[in-house]
């Protein structure tokens, strides 16, 4: 550990608040250092998702001695950080990983459609006609109804923590894209476009870990398919759990809190310096962490274990959020004290942030719309003015935006779909369930054909770009029921506004930052730390993504 650069650290955090000339200086003239040792030994990297930035701010707040006000005041908090468009956990994460946005990397959503490849179970790929949903939920579990993805453990969910770390076997070949060159399934990893901090972490001989909700986040194992040594991914959206038929643990906060306990335990393993499951002494990971779901279920719910979700005002959580706050926040504390308990605080720098936000945090701008008739009737307009044509629509996923692929990806179609979506006004309903009107397909603009594929910055015809992209006016969800008051994938400060902080072991204290920020930065910032070379990320240097600045 660079112990020179900790005690520069904190002989500029002790004057106070510092210009960011000052602050800048002292990076630039310990660069070299850093890149050559590396200012940490471990980074613990977290995301909440449908963390705000507001609510962070609030929580600390009103709680100016819990852990999360300790790791804002320890470090650099960005109080101008943005996810990605859309703002899906899958692009969110990935984006993480990696230092790029969807359309370097090639994942625009966790469920998309891509043009070139072939459906799965295709095995005559000479005759096969490509395209092909691509979808990285738990639908690509071997039983998704299984918090364990299939494996076949006994006395679950307890068990939970001896599930593989492999969870690539997990999946079930059967209900993967085929890939018309070799006419072989498309894992996850294999999907994405370029290479991931854990990759480059491994081939400089550091462990790796990490957990998460689904076994299709072994994409983030990068191309090669083996980055991550370590990878726990028990499933969020598994039902065989003793609660109402059908449900599963994103229905019932209290459950998303005990599933969310399942990951804290194994990092907590980690810690300690054995495999999440406790079984094998391996060292404490150069680079691991996982991400929370409580947060998430808490903002979605219109109310859950007698409390109501959502927010009460703008930014003002509610109840149910307010206490899974306090749940996250004392599952971090958990963490770093157990951090200091085996000695690796002063070399642990700790990334705190969120794949995406969630919108709308104003209860009162909340409409419900049905994407069902919506699609349905652009179907029936194009097939009523090309009589015989099939269905325009390939694929839809429509959260709190719109992202279609059509089965003619002509301009004059694109365009149609465009032009039909902003015609539509109707009914929908608000946070009481009451009738409320819509305009405009409840969007503000959409991008289409050559304008969506430009949005992402590819080239025209890309096999895996959306021909539509719609951004949702703000409080619209497209839901057909009353289930959810909120959602994420859209492109309002509620869905990209995320927190972002950097605390611990090569970081200045009690520094905060207004310099628009990415969450895509995170990526070459841990390497960064890690002494490791940020330009190792090939979509660094495709989009120049820079490590973020401390100012």
């Amino acid at each position: 550990m660079n112990r020179r650069h900790i005690r520069l650290a904190a002989v500029l955090a002790a004057t106070g608040t510092l210009a960011a000339g000052s602050l800048a200086q002292a990076y630039a003239a310990d660069a070299g250092a850093r890149h050559r040792g590396g200012a940490a030994q471990h980074v613990l990297l977290i995301s909440v998702d449908g963390l705000h930035q507001s609510d962070l701010s609030w929580y600390v707040a009103q709680h100016p001695q819990s852990a999360l006000a300790r790791l804002v005041r320890g470090g650099v908090e960005y109080t101008d950080a943005r996810t990605t468009t859309p703002s899906d956990s899958f692009p969110g994460m990935v984006a993480q990983a990696t230092g790029g946005g969807p359309g370097t990397t090639g994942v625009y959503y966790d469920d998309t459609y891509n043009a070139a490849l072939l459906p799965a179970g295709t095995t005559d790929c000479a005759s096969a006609h490509p395209g092909v949903e691509v979808d990285l939920t738990e639908d690509l579990d071997r039983d998704q109804s299984s918090i364990d993805a299939g494996q076949g453990l006994a006395g679950l969910p307890g068990s939970i923590l001896s599930m593989t770390g492999r969870p690539q076997t997990l999946l079930n070949p059967a209900k993967l894209p085929v890939d018309p060159a070799t006419c072989r399934p498309v894992y996850p990893h294999s999907y994405l476009q370029v290479n991931t901090i854990f990759e480059v972490a491994r081939q400089a001989g550091l462990r790796t870990a990490w957990s998460d909700k689904h076994a299709a986040y072994e994409i983030l194992d990068g191309p090669s398919g083996t980055g991550i040594q370590d990878l726990f991914t028990p499933e969020i959206n598994s039902t065989a759990l003793g609660y109402p038929a059908g449900d599963d643990w994103t229905k019932d906060n209290k459950a998303t809190q005990q599933y969310d306990g399942y990951k804290v335990q194994a990092v907590l393993n980690e810690i300690d310096g054995f495999d999440h499951a406790r079984t094998r002494y391996t060292g404490t990971p150069a680079l691991f962490g996982l991400n929370f779901q409580s947060v998430s279920t808490a903002q979605k719910l219109p109310a859950s274990d007698g409390l109501q979700g959502g927010y009460t005002a703008k930014n003002v959580p509610g109840p149910l959020l307010a206490r899974s706050l306090d749940y996250v926040d004392a599952q971090i504390g958990a963490l770093t004290a157990e951090l200091r308990k085996q000695h690796l605080d002063a070399g642990t720098t700790i990334v705190l942030s969120a794949k995406h936000g969630q919108s709308p945090t104003d209860p009162t701008a909340l409409t419900r719309i049905d994407d069902g008739p919506l699609l349905d009737g652009l179907n029936s307009a194009w097939k009523k003015l090309h009589p015989g044509a099939g269905d325009l629509v390939a694929h839809a996923v429509d959260d709190d935006g719109v992202l279609l692929w059509l089965n003619d990806r002509s301009a004059q179609a694109t365009e149609f779909a465009r032009t039909y979506l902003l015609a539509q006004s109707g009914t929908g309903t608000d946070i009481n369930g009451a009738p409320k009107a819509y305009t405009a397909g409840g969007l503000t603009k959409v991008y289409a054909g050559r304008a969506a594929a430009d949005y992402f910055g590819v080239e025209p015809g890309d096999a895996r770009v959306p021909d539509v992209f719609g951004l949702a006016q703000y409080g619209v969800v497209y839901t057909g029921g009353k289930g959810k008051v909120a959602e994420h994938g859209g492109a309002h400060a509620d869905d990209l506004n995320v927190p972002l902080v950097v605390t611990g072991a090569g970081t200045p204290q009690h520094v905060r930052s207004s310099a628009p920020v990415q969450t895509k930065q995170i990526a070459p910032t841990v390497l960064n730390l890690l002494g490791l070379d940020p330009q190792d990320l090939q979509a660094v240097r495709a989009e120049h993504t820079r490590v973020l600045p401390v100012r």
